[in-house]
């Protein structure tokens, strides 16, 4: 029926600052668009679901918004930017708790709180980024540097840790499990190298050099160094047991992939076999790794136990000894809630990279 009435399909998803909204209506002109008293009005003459018609909706919104809509025609859509009074997220559009029937998230754009989060820090990253380098200097000089520096430092890592693997690999077909028993001895040197190398890494996250967030690398470096120093390098009577071996190769296989990634970044280049590695590698070693620490702290509680190394008794009147391997047991719950960071981390990581499954969202 010619000229009546109908609500079109509005499709919406949401920033910190901005709400978005894609009107599925084609060829339309003029349409009018406009907020009252925190109501988005629009009304226009145009090619909808139900063929040629007037299309209306209207929608107050949850919290306040500036009254000034922005819109942009094109042949297939309207696309309406409304900008938030506050910079915060919504739990859903209206003020309504019932979503209209018309309404529905658009999943082109639709993002999570924590992504949402993540997309505006860079975003401010790289407006700090600009306004430091327009007063330090010229950006490409800089940006030079940068990616030689940090090319620098993944290439001598991936030379580090590529060394520990292919002795270990090398060894282990030549002498079989005997190899497992000095392993300490014949790479230790090395990974002690590579993993106080590593603290960079944490500062370059801290500073801005890298985009990586803070937590997941300072996660990694403590953990991995505290069984490194404390486990192993303090305690003789670790060096010689086979779990060493475990832990030092899955931590060198892991390594060996992702720093040639980054120095392929540092390049602009985009090899896709080792992007693949790199986001997909992790999934079946970081979770092996993390129980093979798991095992060489609960191998060595009964040694300290008997050293007493670590162990300390209160002052008077408590007088009571403390056990390192208390410690070592809370160490082991912290590591397991580690595992969960850092693995949601990596996860996060390989969807953005690859993509996800669209869900229906209310």
């Amino acid at each position: 029926m010619e000229n009546q009435v109908l609500t079109p399909h509005v499709y919406w998803a949401q920033r910190h600052r901005e709400l978005y909204l894609r009107v599925e209506l084609s060829d339309v002109q003029n349409p009018a668009i406009s907020i009252t008293e925190n109501v988005l009005h629009f009304k226009a003459q145009g090619h909808g679901a139900k063929g040629d018609n007037v299309y209306e909706f209207h929608l107050e919104f949850l919290d306040l918004v500036k009254p000034e809509p922005v819109y942009k025609l094109t042949q297939r859509q309207v696309n309406i930017t409304v900008q938030k009074k506050l910079s915060q997220w919504w739990e859903r559009l209206t003020k309504q708790e019932k979503r209209p029937l018309f309404l529905a998230p658009d999943f082109d754009r639709w993002m999570d709180e924590s992504d949402a989060e993540m997309e505006l820090r860079a975003k401010e990253e790289e407006r700090l980024n600009k306004l430091r380098l327009e007063n330090q200097g010229s950006p490409e000089t800089l940006i030079s540097l940068r990616k030689g520096y940090l090319f620098m430092y993944n290439l001598v890592q991936f030379l580090g840790f590529s060394w520990i693997f292919v002795n270990m690999t090398v060894r282990f077909f030549i002498l079989g499990k005997e190899s497992f028993y000095d392993t300490f001895h014949t790479v230790a040197d090395m990974m002690y190298f590579c993993q106080m190398l590593s603290v960079v890494e944490t500062i370059n996250a801290a500073i801005g050099v890298i985009k990586s967030p803070v937590i997941p690398c300072l996660i990694q470096l403590l953990g991995r160094n505290f069984i490194l120093f404390i486990i192993f390098g303090t305690m003789e009577e670790m060096q010689n047991k086979a779990v060493v071996f475990f832990v030092f190769y899955l931590w060198s296989a892991i390594e060996i992939f992702r720093y040639p990634f980054y120095m392929l970044c540092c390049l602009d280049m985009d090899w896709k076999v080792l992007t693949w590695l790199r986001y997909t590698v992790w999934i079946p070693i970081y979770p092996l790794g993390c129980l093979a620490e798991a095992v060489s702290v609960i191998q060595s509680i009964p040694i300290f136990n008997e050293t007493g190394r670590f162990s300390f008794t209160l002052p008077y009147p408590v007088k009571i000894k403390v056990r390192f391997s208390f410690f070592l047991q809370i160490y082991l719950i912290m590591l397991f809630l580690g595992l969960y960071i850092n693995f949601r981390h990596l996860y996060k990581q390989r969807r953005r990279r690859y993509g996800q499954k669209k869900k229906k969202t209310h």
